[in-house]
């Protein structure tokens, strides 16, 4: 669940050197360095490409930045029809070439030991950092959009799924072999509001992919999704990551046999004693059951964890035997 790791000596040494997340996301040489630190060390089943959600953003013309302390950095946030308009649908060999290349040096320097994964953000949650101008508390700019002038955010929806679904078969292309889609903001929705401004759009995307990309395993994940967990299973994509709050059992009963499942360890265990880590481990695979299960942190490793703790989860994982 975290690309590269803020929790890691390694690669905050890199951000000493190159301060700017931008530079850092978006040269070649760096994104593949930071890509393979925690593989390098821990030797878990997946390689994530080092980037963010935003990436694809300046390549649709919606200049933006992520600032240190502060976060994304939305410089024109869309309110209008007119906003809208200027948005230009992703072209990500033309906008982000060095993603495509990152991914074909990390196919080439793990030599198929394990898989390479990227990943996309899910339209409401790209949608959301573009109408609030950055990370929000109350969701209020985007919501005030959907329930007084719909038609202008699915002009905007629209336009970031077919970029999207795009993104991805670029990716696949490039060497990923597994892409997550990232609806981290979705949960915000009551559930009628998920099935207008978020379900419609993961459909498309996940059809579109499917199409031309009928093998490649799609991941969901949306942090928060209790309420939603049926509905996450109606997009069509092959896995749903569940967040820790859900009980893994109750998960896996909702979303049925035929979706596998991810997760789902509260990130926060690592800061426990080993013996409690092992025991939440063997907790999680219990419930899971056999097969079609991916473990997982439910969340991001917190900045802080111990790296020893991060190497004692990938350890007891690799010594369970059904």
């Amino acid at each position: 669940m975290r690309q590269a790791g803020r929790y890691m000596k390694s690669y905050q040494d890199i951000c000493e050197r190159y301060p700017s997340f931008r530079e850092r996301s978006e040269n070649v040489d760096l994104v593949v360095e930071i890509s393979l630190q925690p593989w390098n060390v821990f030797k878990p089943d997946g390689v994530i490409l080092f980037s963010d959600i935003l990436t694809p953003l300046t390549g649709m013309n919606i200049p933006f930045d992520i600032v240190k302390g502060k976060g994304p950095i939305i410089f024109n946030p869309v309110q209008t029809i007119a906003d809208v308009d200027p948005v230009r649908e992703f072209t990500p060999e033309d906008s982000v070439p060095y993603v495509g290349e990152a991914l074909k040096i990390l196919r080439k320097e793990v030599d198929n030991e394990v898989a390479v994964l990227g990943f996309v953000g899910a339209p409401f949650t790209l949608a959301s950092y573009v109408i609030e101008g950055g990370s929000s508390k109350n969701f209020t700019k985007i919501k005030r959009l959907a329930f007084s002038q719909p038609k202008v955010l699915h002009a905007l929806l629209e336009k970031f799924a077919t970029s999207m679904a795009k993104y991805i078969k670029y990716q696949a292309d490039s060497g990923a072999q597994v892409v997550q889609i990232f609806d981290s903001w979705a949960t915000e929705l009551s559930p009628e509001d998920f099935e207008e401004f978020s379900l419609p759009y993961l459909k498309q995307i996940v059809s579109s992919v499917k199409q031309s990309h009928p093998n490649l395993p799609l991941i969901l994940y949306a942090s928060g999704s209790g309420g939603l967990l049926e509905r996450l299973a109606l997009t069509g994509v092959d896995v749903v990551s569940l967040d820790w709050t859900v009980d893994m059992a109750d998960g896996r009963r909702r979303l049925g046999a035929d979706v596998a499942v991810q997760g789902n360890v509260d990130p926060g265990v690592l800061f426990g004693s080993k013996e409690f880590i092992t025991k939440r481990i063997h907790d999680t695979v219990r419930k899971a059951g056999k097969g079609k299960h991916i473990l997982n942190l439910g969340h991001g490793i917190k900045v802080g964890t111990p790296e020893e703790n991060v190497a004692h989860f990938f350890e007891v994982a690799k010594d369970i035997r059904y």
